[in-house]
């Protein structure tokens, strides 16, 4: 069967491809696509290949619109029919889906990790030179090709995978940047777990300087809760509370060549004197 060519199937046939790692989440956006459906019939089809079994077809792309259709009363979809082993699905399957924007980390970093591993599987070419960079390209850098995320970007989303659910939970609320959550990643599960009970008793999530100091004590086998928690409480350079006054509002109150920590000197100084004839008429 050609790729052109669809065919229309009962969608008691169709299951959900394993392992998956894109959700279908039954949002007001599925509710719109169901309502469209409804009023319009499904436009584009889907793509499946068939079970190994011979027992119905895996959905490659296209669950999200099985769901909508289900959902609008319709029991057909129209479907591609591929003939693909399950590497070639699993690479099908992502490239598909990697462009949608709302994608979560964690969605996305599992589907990196399926698509790297296929290709290694389906003996990918790892030496190939780049036209524009007359260079060899890795894995990464072949995958990045395809990905609206670039090869930096990628290996710290495959690193997401190694995190403990909660923690990956919380870079999916968006509680944890990319950055130091791909950091977080190299500590041991036990630390994980250290750092999870820390975040939550003192409701603070680490920084990237954090992050990256917690690596290096776990590489070095220094990382136990007690270090864990004393990172953490620390007073990060954005928790320091300040007051800001522009140079030219000072200007006029002080003599010309004052620096700026002659006025601070002094602002305190008057400060603390008015301060203190407070206290004397208060207490009078």
């Amino acid at each position: 069967m050609k790729k052109q060519d669809f065919t229309v199937l009962k969608i008691v046939d169709l299951h959900p491809f394993p392992d998956n790692p894109f959700r279908v989440v039954e949002d007001e956006m599925l509710m719109e696509l169901a309502e469209s459906i409804k009023e319009f019939g499904m436009v584009t089809p889907i793509i499946t290949r068939p079970m190994e079994d011979g027992n119905g077809y895996e959905v490659i792309a296209g669950q999200r619109r099985v769901r909508a259709c289900e959902l609008a009363g319709i029991d057909t979809v129209p479907a591609f029919v591929l003939p693909l082993d399950r590497d070639r699905a699993i690479i099908t399957l992502v490239d598909s889906n990697i462009q949608r924007e709302n994608i979560l980390p964690s969605e996305r970093a599992f589907a990196y990790k399926m698509k790297l591993e296929a290709m290694k599987r389906q003996g990918f070419r790892t030496d190939l030179t780049s036209p524009q960079l007359g260079q060899k390209l890795t894995s990464v850098e072949q995958l990045a090709q395809k990905s609206p995320n670039s090869r930096t970007q990628i290996q710290r989303f495959i690193r997401l995978t190694e995190l403990i659910p909660p923690i990956l939970q919380m870079v999916d609320d968006g509680k944890i940047a990319l950055t130091p959550a791909a950091e977080l990643s190299f500590l041991k599960k036990d630390e994980q777990e250290n750092l999870l009970v820390t975040m939550e008793s003192e409701e603070a999530t680490p920084s990237l300087s954090q992050a990256q100091r917690m690596k290096q004590l776990s590489q070095s086998g220094r990382l136990d809760m007690d270090t864990i928690f004393a990172i953490m409480t620390e007073e990060k350079g954005n928790q320091k509370e300040t007051v800001k006054i522009g140079m030219e509002k000072l200007r006029k109150y002080f003599p010309k060549g004052t620096t700026p920590k002659q006025m601070e000197d002094i602002i305190i100084k008057l400060l603390e004197s008015e301060l203190q004839r407070k206290r004397n008429r208060d207490s009078r």
